[in-house]
């Protein structure tokens, strides 16, 4: 699967709707009761672009970045502007965010993750295209330096540690993130009589697995 370090312009991805899916198999019992189970580990993402195209100018771009994606073809980054952060939506990120891992004295790379609470269960994501410029790292509550104490893959979100982070230190992270996504068809349809007349353009965009 091909993949372009770029991202879909974000004047154009804000106002998209979408969001998060699970894909859940229910099996109702002869007593009426439910067996319920998932193959997927991980949420995948749904959004549609369409909604968001405002002006031909929009429709112009959305066809230039569709073409040099070959449709389907290659993925790409998409901002969520509902979830793109590592904290909450009004707040910047800051080394202390997410607890992404403990030092074992051994494991000089960690995955980046973002994790949702709710009551007392919790979901632990992966983030694999964080944005370059906004990751920031701790140890047991001390900030770390990028380019001095570690290093940041932003096409795969692997934090890399000059060296082994201790036994039992806590390691932390803050972030701004990107979807990994592709679009979802291999046309799109527009015409300026239909535009004009307030409809938009279907484009869905589907999370990808990286």
């Amino acid at each position: 699967m091909g993949f372009h370090e770029v991202r879909f312009p974000t004047s154009l991805s804000f106002g998209s709707v979408g969001g998060p899916e699970r894909h859940t198999d229910v099996v109702t019992l002869a007593n009426g009761f439910e067996e319920r189970n998932t193959p997927w580990r991980h949420s995948r993402r749904r959004y549609n672009a369409g909604v968001a195209m405002r002006s031909l100018d929009d429709i112009e771009v959305l066809i230039a970045f569709f073409e040099a994606r070959q449709g389907q073809v290659h993925g790409f980054r998409w901002k969520d502007w509902t979830d793109y952060k590592s904290c909450a939506p009004g707040a910047a990120p800051a080394f202390d965010d997410q607890v992404i891992a403990a030092g074992d004295d051994v494991t000089a790379d960690f995955q980046l993750s973002k994790v949702y609470r709710s009551g007392g269960q919790s979901y632990r994501r992966p983030i694999a295209k964080p944005v370059a410029g906004t990751v920031r790292i701790g140890l047991d509550g001390d900030a770390q330096q990028e380019g001095r104490h570690f290093e940041v893959d932003t096409t795969t979100g692997i934090v890399t540690f000059g060296h082994p982070p201790n036994a039992g230190v806590q390691v932390t992270a803050g972030f701004e993130f990107d979807v990994p996504v592709r679009f979802d068809t291999d046309r799109i349809h527009t015409s300026l009589a239909s535009f004009q007349a307030g409809d938009v353009p279907d484009v869905p965009i589907v999370e990808v697995r990286v």
